[in-house]
């Protein structure tokens, strides 16, 4: 996925999740700090809202099922992957990947999961915590030696 891709997505759902959420359209552009006009001219996919204010909309609404649905669980490891590729920050534990996540890999207490929607990677261990992320296949089996070996 790559910055624009995810833009698209969210400024596919903004109106859905502003419905979701029950807001007007006036309401919805005042908590994403834009006006009206450009909010509808998105809704009518006529612009974009732009990086910025789609992480606003993915920070904001961070509870949305309609963003949930769409990046397949959690949206902040997929902006954390796309503002810093390859990142190895730290996490607190996760559910250990029930629902969006597919095990790739498991060695030595590590396992490897790609999410089923947004298909980014990360690494587990075996407390469930994040070790690191990426979109990138090859980092993340580079990092998984790393660790194990």
């Amino acid at each position: 996925m790559t910055r624009i891709e995810f833009i698209k997505k969210v400024d596919e759902k903004v109106k859905l999740i502003r419905t979701e959420k029950g807001y007007t359209q006036d309401k919805m552009a005042e908590i994403l700090g834009i006006s009206k006009k450009t909010l509808v001219q998105a809704e009518k996919e006529r612009s974009s809202l732009g990086w910025a204010v789609a992480i606003a909309v993915c920070v904001i609404f961070r509870d949305s099922e309609i963003l949930e649905l769409t990046f397949g669980g959690d949206v902040e490891d997929i902006i954390h992957s796309l503002s810093f590729p390859n990142n190895d920050k730290k996490y607190i534990p996760t559910l250990g990947g029930r629902i969006w996540w597919k095990n790739i890999d498991t060695k030595n207490g590590f396992t490897v999961q790609q999410n089923m929607i947004s298909k980014h990677y990360r690494i587990l261990d075996n407390n469930h915590r994040r070790i690191c992320f990426s979109f990138e296949h090859e980092y993340i089996n580079k990092r998984l030696k790393e660790l194990t070996d």
